[in-house]
């Protein structure tokens, strides 16, 4: 079964891998640098659900696939403080479209007044750690949860959450 992940980021693409070897299935797995359609830096459930909904949707309509897993991170506001926020979308030739979200947990104030400022998460937290490429590898999940839970950890969940539905609803094995 030919699956593309609509990313080229390696915490995403690991993430896949993972889940899929977690669930069983076994995929011809594809990359593809597809676009989310939403700001550089969701700033909400809604937005960074269809971010995920548009790199699926664009990796399926760009490849030759069985389907298409779409990942996008993001923040949320609860009140006064800002959290992270990661959904997944998984798509299929034939229309049927699952999501799933992950977790999320507080950040600092000093990203958050960043995020205020219009900058990205993914440089603020290079910034803050005075490390380059946080989101290709532990993310700020990794962070923030003293590596206890990296990013592909975390969106291995999710994926793992998409492939229970779709198994579920196609009696995968």
């Amino acid at each position: 079964m030919k699956c593309t992940i609509g990313t080229m980021n390696p915490a995403k693409v690991n993430a896949v891998k993972q889940a899929s070897m977690r669930a069983g299935v076994e995929f011809e797995l594809k990359t593809f640098d597809a676009k989310s359609g939403v700001a550089a830096q969701p700033i909400s459930d809604e937005e960074t659900r269809l971010g995920a909904i548009n790199r699926a949707s664009h990796a399926l309509q760009e490849t030759a696939s069985d389907l298409a897993i779409g990942l996008e991170g993001g923040v949320k506001w609860i009140g006064d403080t800002l959290y992270l926020c990661n959904w997944g979308a998984l798509i299929t030739k034939d229309g049927h479209k699952y999501t799933a979200m992950g977790a999320g947990l507080p950040l600092p104030s000093e990203i958050a007044t960043g995020i205020k400022e219009g900058r990205e998460l993914g440089p603020l937290m290079d910034s803050y750690t005075n490390k380059e490429n946080i989101r290709h590898n532990e993310g700020a999940i990794g962070v923030f949860t003293s590596g206890l839970i990296t990013r592909s950890a975390m969106f291995e969940h999710i994926v793992l959450q998409l492939l229970g539905q779709w198994q579920r609803e196609n009696s995968v094995d």
